[in-house]
């Protein structure tokens, strides 16, 4: 079984190919990783710091800072000591000065005459080839923050734009975070802001920690999956729109209480006594290509695709050369839990398959 990559503009996903003498009993995935990029990098092996790209695909790492601070503008550290990281390796954002909560760390108000107001970390990147496009998924892996404060929390933030943005600024396509105000600890999207969030809480998502896969399903459509890796049941989806497109950025935001881990007094690191999870963890990132299973089937090859991205024809090739001919007069495909199937003859000769739009 072999799978092809080599995919022009015209094609949107990766294709499989399934041949008398060289199809095998098993699956095939065919799927594109067009971006991705992992803590566990060497690049970040001395730390984490603007411009750096340890992976492909994606733009170079950007940071942003509050300004109105007492001078610490160190909002982002390779953690691999916290308890509370359950990755091992991380990208980290935390907060210098936030709301105390148990620990003698600064206070949360920057040099006169700054008024009490706290930190704001951000740390984000442009997504590739100038933006998601239909088919594809952004999937990230993190951690969250338990402890609390009212009128506080975090934000993975998906945009239109060329920086990174707090939730609700220009270019906003679609946010997904907490924000103690509505549900202490519950998770929202821009789509369930108002109406109580999501079914998730901050304790569901921060153990094993959580993965979120959104997939653009047409220009203005999306598909969006939270799954708690500890509890994989209690994953929560939704399809809904958005208003920017196409999306080229992602931020990460922490606007919460101060770190337990990562306190700065004057530039001198505070010791916390009995530390808590007070800190934004990121394991990984990646931008991948609709995927296209193949399963032998006796004399049969299977093929099918998700039905969430419409649009798609799967289409059928003799060779993978400059005027290869792709055949689109395939059978029509039925539905069978959430993939659109279609089963085909083992032809004599090795055929190429593929998914265009």
């Amino acid at each position: 079984m072999k799978s092809h990559f080599s995919l022009n503009g015209g094609v949107a996903v990766a294709c499989a190919v399934a041949g008398v003498s060289t199809i095998m009993n098993g699956n095939c995935s065919a799927q594109m990783l067009i971006a991705a990029d992992y803590a566990t990098n060497s690049t970040y092996a001395a730390g984490w710091s603007a411009g750096q790209n340890g992976g492909y695909g994606f733009g170079p790492w950007s940071f942003t800072t509050d300004p109105i601070t007492d001078g610490v503008t160190s909002q982002n550290a390779m953690d691999s000591t916290s308890p509370y990281d359950p990755f091992g390796v991380a990208w980290t954002l935390y907060n210098p000065i936030g709301p105390a909560i148990g620990c003698p760390n600064p206070p949360d108000y920057g040099p006169p005459p700054a008024q009490p107001k706290g930190d704001v970390a951000r740390a984000g990147r442009a997504l590739p080839n100038g933006g998601l496009h239909v088919g594809q998924t952004f999937s990230t892996i993190i951690s969250n923050p338990t402890e609390q404060r009212y009128y506080r929390g975090y934000t993975i933030v998906l945009s239109s734009g060329s920086d990174n943005i707090q939730y609700g600024n220009t270019g906003l396509s679609l946010a997904v975070g907490t924000f103690d105000f509505f549900v202490q600890g519950g998770w929202y999207t821009t789509q369930t802001f108002q109406t109580g969030g999501t079914t998730l809480i901050d304790t569901d998502t921060a153990t094993n920690g959580m993965e979120l896969d959104v997939t653009i399903t047409d220009t203005n459509s999306y598909h969006l999956v939270m799954t708690p890796l500890g509890n994989p049941g209690n994953a929560y989806s939704e399809d809904g729109t958005f208003t920017n497109a196409p999306i080229t950025w992602v931020t990460y935001q922490l606007y919460n209480t101060d770190s337990d881990f990562y306190n700065f007094t004057n530039g001198i690191p505070s010791v916390c006594v009995n530390p808590q999870r007070t800190d934004f963890y990121i394991k990984s990132m990646t931008v991948a290509g609709l995927t296209l299973n193949i399963q032998r089937a006796g004399t049969d090859v299977i093929l099918s695709w998700p039905t969430n991205v419409p649009g798609f024809t799967l289409a059928s090739s003799l060779d993978l050369g400059p005027s290869a001919v792709w055949n689109t007069n395939s059978t029509m495909p039925f539905v069978v839990n959430g993939q659109n199937v279609v089963t085909n003859p083992i032809a004599g000769t090795q055929q190429y398959y593929r998914l265009q739009r």
